[in-house]
C-alpha cells in the first residue's frame, strides 16, 4: 500500500467505499490482516476447510455491504476482538437461518494468495478456539512486519541479504553461525553483528506499526504488543 499507512478509523472508512481505489486497498488490508486468523477460529470451531473458507468470505461480504465495520460498536475495546465477535454473529446468524454462505453468492469476494488449509494443524487439547485465534493473529502481525523488513532490506540496495540474515531476528545462534554469514556477505563479523542488531531495532517498530494500524489513535500499542508476545509464546 506504499505510503497509505492507516489507522483503524481511516481504513474502515475507506473499506466502505469499495467503488474507490483507496476502499479497494482498504478491504484488501483488511482480508489479509484477519482472514487468517478468522479462518483458524472456524476451523478450531470444527468447520472444515470449505465451509471456513466460504463463511469468512460472506462474512466480510457482509459486514462492508451492512456498513458493520463502521458500527459505533467498533471503537469499543480491541478491533480484533471486534471482528471476532462480528464473525460468530454472523455464523450463528446463518446457523439460525438454516442456511451456509457460499464466498458472496457463487463468487470469490477476496482472492488472497496462498491458502490458509496448508497452515491449519488441529487445535491441541487444552487451548481454545479464541487463544488459536489470537496466536493466528499474532503469526499475522510478525509475518507482516518481516515481510516490510526484508522489502526495506532490498530497497536499501542489498537484495538476498536478508535471506542469509532472517534466522537471526529471533535469537542468538552463536558466533559460529554469525562468522559463516560474515563470510558469505563479504561482512567482518562486528560489521554483521550491528547489521543484526539494526534488523532486530527495526523489525521491533514495524511490528508496533502494523499493531497501530488496527487501532485508533490514542490506542495503547504497548497492551497489544504484551497480547502479542504472550499468543506467540502459548
Amino acid at each position: 500500500m506504499g505510503h497509505f499507512r492507516p489507522t483503524r478509523w481511516s481504513m474502515v472508512l475507506a473499506a466502505r467505499q469499495q467503488h474507490t481505489p483507496e476502499g479497494e486497498a482498504a478491504l484488501v488490508w483488511l482480508c489479509e490482516q484477519y482472514w487468517r486468523p478468522l479462518f483458524v477460529w472456524a476451523r478450531a470451531k470444527g468447520l472444515d476447510a470449505a465451509d471456513a473458507e466460504d463463511l469468512i468470505q460472506g462474512f466480510f461480504e457482509r459486514a462492508l455491504q451492512r456498513d458493520l465495520l463502521g458500527s459505533t460498536e467498533a471503537s469499543r475495546g480491541r478491533f480484533r476482538s471486534f471482528m471476532l465477535a462480528c464473525l460468530e454473529h454472523h455464523w450463528m446468524d446463518q446457523l439460525r437461518r438454516g442456511r451456509t454462505t457460499k464466498r458472496g453468492g457463487g463468487h470469490t469476494f477476496i482472492t488472497l494468495h496462498g491458502s490458509p488449509a496448508e497452515e491449519f494443524m488441529e487445535i491441541p487439547s487444552g487451548r481454545t478456539p479464541e487463544q488459536e485465534y489470537d496466536r493466528a493473529w499474532a503469526r499475522t502481525v510478525l509475518a507482516q512486519a518481516v515481510s516490510r523488513l526484508e522489502a526495506e532490506c532490498d530497497a536499501d540496495g542489498h537484495p538476498g541479504r536478508f535471506t542469509v540474515l532472517r534466522s537471526f531476528l529471533d535469537g542468538d545462534r552463536g558466533e559460529t553461525p554469525l562468522a559463516e554469514a560474515a563470510e558469505q556477505l563479504q561482512l567482518s563479523l562486528p560489521a554483521l553483528k550491528s547489521v543484526v542488531h539494526r534488523l532486530r531495532q527495526r523489525l521491533r517498530e514495524l511490528i508496533c506499526d502494523v499493531v497501530r494500524e488496527t487501532m485508533s489513535e490514542g490506542g495503547d500499542v504497548g497492551t497489544e504488543i504484551r497480547e502479542l508476545i504472550r499468543a506467540l509464546k502459548s
